[in-house]
């Protein structure tokens, strides 16, 4: 029988009020239960908020300092472990074990780097307009946040929200994606064992109508951080914005890859393979347009389709495999019905457009990769997310006509450009309307140190990762001393 896993509330490990459970499965072999998880509802949400709530008091109590320290902790934990949770992120999410070490990678990095901020959480000390007064601005945790995590990036993404919120002082209910609870159930006991104490954090499974909608109207949550679809962004905007609550989005991309004809092509090449067919096409930064100078478009298009053809599909924890299935079978029937789309639309299928029939794939959720030519900027494919192995072939005349059908999305997450002119470079950078912008990179590979997010219908303006989280997570207090034994009024004695 599989292993049942439980959810986390108030430091304990306990069953969901339900009494239910639902199965997690191996995307590359859907016959596979790697895990039976609770199917939580609203008393369980209201259960674990309580929780969190009766925790705030004594956490942001604790020095700033000290809440870095449990965090550094458990970055080395995770440097311990990182091979083991690759292996189960492979295993119940698909992307290629070379990729799922990066994801582990990254919540590494932002566990070190976050944790320092225990010692920083800078403010600003500024001159007063009065004598014997001293002016400073001192960061505030939010206090109860809801994080609400996408399945792409199973530890990674939670890592974004709940390092930052923590170190902050800020409690968490956390509830991640049902496609993906075996990466977040292991990150969040891996953060248990680093200490920290009860109540401080806790981990909710379920639906996002059984929990995350209960959870984001719940009226002691001060904060919801959601990543996700823009979809669904929307809604949870429209739910906060009922109760005057505050909310983090980010959400979906429609990125593309600028190759001039004064590309280094080779580079170029890789650059959009990397983009387009990583995590099977599954990131929200994932390249789905590329659009080609004429003048190197034949050239480019005739080695794209052969590199795309090359490409190993199968299960991930093989090492020579290069793009892994899909996350479950809703999604590949989204993707199939992009890919006749483009072909009624009129775009020129070169290679793809069908699931795998392989005998290496026939258990699992995989998809050919998918090239379209010929493609308009205005078509479906070029302007609607997919999410999945496909993509669009533009053609461009120059740079400001690359640059027009780059911004011509309700998207605004990722940019890149191959060019050897530093001009076209940096007019690149001064007119993409994204929030990241590559020079002869693909349009995936944000560190942690820099702000992430952007522009547009990608999200509301916040930004993750970087010093910029501590924005979403802490409130601006602005403070006067006044030492001169008398009453001074600004704007009037000066």
């Amino acid at each position: 029988m599989p292993k049942t896993f439980k959810n986390f509330i108030n430091g304990k490990w306990k069953s969901a009020s339900t009494g239910e459970t639902f199965d997690n499965i191996n995307p590359a072999d859907s016959g596979q239960v790697l895990g039976r998880f609770q199917k939580s509802g609203k008393k369980d949400v209201d259960e674990a908020v309580a929780a969190a709530a009766n925790a705030r008091k004594s956490w942001r109590s604790m020095p700033a300092p000290r809440r870095g320290d449990i965090l550094f902790r458990a970055a080395e934990m995770l440097v311990k472990d990182k091979e083991s949770l690759a292996r189960e992120m492979t295993r119940e999410m698909g992307k290629i074990i070379k990729e799922t070490r990066g994801d582990v990678q990254e919540a590494i990095d932002m566990a070190y780097y976050t944790a320092g901020e225990g010692r920083r959480l800078l403010g600003e000390t500024v001159p007063a307009e009065l004598p014997n007064k001293f002016c400073m601005s001192v960061r505030m945790p939010v206090g109860l946040v809801a994080a609400i995590t996408p399945w792409n990036f199973p530890i990674a993404i939670p890592s974004w929200k709940l390092i930052p919120a923590l170190v902050a002082g800020n409690t968490v209910v956390f509830k991640p994606a049902s496609d993906t609870p075996v990466s977040a159930y292991n990150f969040v006991r891996l953060l248990e064992k680093a200490g920290l104490p009860p109540g401080v954090l806790n981990f909710v499974t379920g639906s996002g109508t059984e929990v995350g909608v209960p959870l984001m109207d719940h009226p002691e949550v001060d904060l919801v951080s959601f990543t996700g679809s823009t979809d669904t962004g929307s809604q949870v905007a429209q739910h906060c914005a009922r109760q005057m609550k505050r909310f983090s989005l980010e959400m979906g991309g429609k990125n593309a890859i600028i190759v001039m004809d004064d590309a280094n092509l080779d580079s170029a090449l890789e650059g959009v393979i990397w983009g387009a067919f990583g995590t099977t096409g599954q990131r929200c930064t994932a390249c789905s347009r590329v659009i080609v100078h004429r003048k190197v478009l034949k050239k480019f298009t005739d080695a794209l389709l052969k590199r795309a053809q090359s490409l190993k599909v199968g299960d991930g924890l093989d090492s020579k495999i290069e793009m892994g299935p899909l996350i479950n079978e809703s999604q590949r029937q989204k993707v199939l019905k992009y890919c006749k789309i483009g072909v009624d639309e009129g775009a020129r299928l070169l290679t793809g457009g069908d699931v795998c029939k392989t005998r290496a794939t026939r258990k699992g959720f995989f998809f050919q990769p998918t090239l379209f030519a010929d493609v308009s900027p205005g078509m479906r494919i070029a302007q609607e997310e997919i999410f999945g192995p496909v993509l669009a072939i533009i053609a461009c005349n120059s740079l400001e006509h690359a640059v027009e059908i780059v911004n011509d999305s309700r998207y605004g997450l990722s940019s890149a450009i191959y060019t050897q002119d530093v001009n076209h470079a940096f007019k690149a950078i001064e007119t993409l309307d994204t929030g990241i912008t590559y020079v002869n990179s693909s349009t995936i590979g944000a560190e942690i140190q820099l702000p992430f997010g952007g522009t547009k219908g990608t999200g509301n303006g916040h930004r993750e990762a970087g010093t910029a989280a501590l924005e979403i997570f802490t409130e601006w207090k602005s403070v006067y001393v006044d030492y001169s034994g008398k009453l001074q009024k600004a704007q009037i004695d000066n």
